[in-house]
């Protein structure tokens, strides 16, 4: 007799019940409407009416790393130009325009100070060479701003160029390639360049240090590499005395100009000065010669003439060889 099979039942959930958990209350609907509409609302008063609001005005303008002798115009053209933003809404792009008007200007950095302050901090070019050009000289930047008003301290290599000086920057050429070279030299040895320019040829660049060689540097490109190549020469013991130092390839420099140690000269054909006479040599250094090794090669002797054998009689003088 079989044995009744016994029947699992799966627990039956209706979709409704389902449906029911998943759709949240009319109390919650209710509540993220609301902060949704207050979240717009709160946008909307931001960006329509508080970042361009007077309750976060700017009124205090401060302005920092101004050293040219025009700063005070640079100063009063950031400060009119920064009261008329908001801390929450600072132009940075008009301040940049404002500035760009003087060439001394590198770059701006701007922090606004909520809720009435503005703090703009100017980055200026950094003098790396006297320009001289139409009788008058001038600071010039790395990449060749006319620097007019900037107070120069300490020595700076010379660039000479000819023709009148340009008003905000140089064009491309040769004075501005060495306004570049200029700009990458370390500091360690900046102030010892008496002179840089281009010379004709494939020398390009060059640079006069004071007390010591000329540097080759070619064209501008990997000037920072060029540079630390150069150092590397001129620390070098061994370097000393040279008249120039090639770094146009500077994974391979060379030292020019160096004297070269050579060997004895030996006297030419027909000189016999006591200078140029080859010193004779020491018999005390020389070594001892085996006699063996000395003994001259035996020679076979000459057969002794065959008694028996007939002579021939030799042939007189003026016959040419032949036997009468």
């Amino acid at each position: 007799m079989r044995a009744p099979a016994l029947s699992l039942k799966r627990p039956v959930i209706a979709s409704g019940r389902i449906r029911s958990a998943l759709t949240p209350s009319p109390r919650l609907r209710r509540g993220a409407l609301v902060a949704t509409v207050l979240a717009a609302l709160v946008v909307g008063l931001y960006v329509l009416w508080l970042r361009d609001s007077s309750l976060v005005a700017v009124e205090q303008v401060t302005v920092t790393g101004v050293t040219t002798r025009d700063g005070e115009r640079l100063r009063s053209a950031l400060v009119s130009t920064g009261r008329s933003m908001t801390t929450l809404n600072v132009d940075r792009e008009q301040l940049e325009q404002a500035a760009a008007v003087f060439p001394i200007v590198q770059r701006i950095e701007v922090e606004p100070d909520f809720p009435h302050g503005l703090t703009v901090h100017v980055v200026e070019h950094r003098p790396v060479a006297l320009l001289a050009a139409g009788g008058r000289t001038v600071p010039v930047a790395a990449d060749g701003t006319i620097l007019t008003g900037l107070p120069v301290e300490g020595d700076l290599p010379a660039i000479e160029t000819s023709g009148q000086t340009p008003a905000r920057q140089l064009p491309p050429g040769a004075a501005r390639d060495a306004a570049a070279i200029a700009g990458g030299a370390p500091a360690v040895i900046a102030r010892r360049i008496e002179s840089i320019g281009r010379e004709g040829g494939a020398r390009g660049v060059v640079a006069q240090v004071e007390n010591g060689p000329e540097i080759v540097f070619g064209s501008p490109e990997r000037a920072a590499a060029k540079w630390a190549a150069a150092i590397r020469v001129l620390a070098d013991e061994e370097a000393g005395g040279a008249t120039y130092v090639d770094v146009r390839l500077p994974e391979r420099p060379v030292a020019g100009g160096l004297p070269v140690e050579t060997v004895t000269p030996i006297a030419p054909v027909g000189d016999t000065s006591a200078e140029s006479v080859i010193p004779p040599v020491d018999p005390a250094a020389t070594a001892p010669v085996d006699p063996a090794a000395e003994a001259p090669t035996p020679v076979s002797p000459t057969p002794a003439p065959d008694p028996s054998a007939p002579l021939t009689p030799a042939a007189p003088e003026g016959t040419g060889g032949l036997t009468p």
